[in-house]
């Protein structure tokens, strides 16, 4: 019972501390009216110029909201966040991220789907870096949610850099969550998330089990192909002769 009792409390204890982090601030929000049309949260939202100047934007985003959203636009088909920064960091000026997603009606599916399409950044109104998205889509009812997104091969939603000036970025966003369309009361939707059914440990256990299966069945049928003699030397007659044909 003691033991029961530790756990139970220590669960609770694990929970509160989740709810505590997930609610450590609330998501960046742009109204258009009377109602919120983009809703926008990360845990952690990093970039990096030319490979070795770090940007963190996540207080000025989030926490303090030294953040210019005034740009944003936002209509049934197409919305863009506009995030603008005034001297993040020594050596910049100004800095705008543009995140621009579609929503558009897709037949195969019979259903809108909202798409994130590019994400693009312009340091001190001259040089322009856009980047290409790839895997961040929802139903346009929910919103999206992804654990890592930003320019490295090894994250599940990736920024591919699409023109010479995107090369000299890198981009780290961490427990991303983003809805453009259709938000009710001004609360993220139920969160489509980026992991696929077919993760790498699935796939592992798949090759895996099919290499034993191969190897049971490769097994059985070597069983099956063994014989047995059909003559049998008799001691009290002559010895059995076996011609080399048979």
């Amino acid at each position: 019972s003691r033991r029961t009792d530790v756990v139970t409390g220590l669960r609770r204890q694990l929970m509160a501390a989740e709810e505590e982090d997930s609610l450590s601030y609330p998501p960046l929000n742009v109204t258009t009216g009377n109602y919120t049309c983009i809703l926008f949260y990360a845990g952690n939202f990093s970039l990096k110029a030319n490979h070795s100047v770090l940007i963190d934007l996540t207080n000025a985003t989030f926490l303090t909201q030294n953040v210019d959203i005034s740009a944003s636009e936002c209509s049934d088909s197409n919305t863009t966040l506009s995030l603008k920064y005034t001297k993040p960091v020594n050596g910049i000026s100004s800095l705008e991220i543009r995140f621009l997603m579609t929503n558009k009606f897709y037949e195969v599916s019979a259903r809108k789907w909202s798409t994130l399409h590019s994400v693009e950044i312009v340091q001190d109104g001259e040089k322009f870096a856009k980047f290409n998205v790839s895997g961040i889509s929802a139903p346009a009812e929910y919103s999206f949610h992804c654990q890592l997104v930003g320019t490295s091969n090894l994250y599940p939603a990736r920024l591919v850099p699409s023109n010479d000036e995107a090369k000299n970025w890198d981009v780290f966003i961490s427990k991303l969550q983003i809805q453009g369309f259709n938000i009710i009361n001004n609360q993220f939707s139920y969160a489509s998330d980026c992991t696929g059914f077919f993760t790498p440990g699935i796939w592992m256990g798949l090759v895996t089990s099919i290499i034993l299966l191969w190897i049971l069945t490769y097994g059985i049928h070597m069983i099956m192909q063994l014989t047995t003699n059909s003559r049998f030397d008799d001691p009290k007659g002559p010895a059995l002769s076996v011609p080399q044909t048979e």
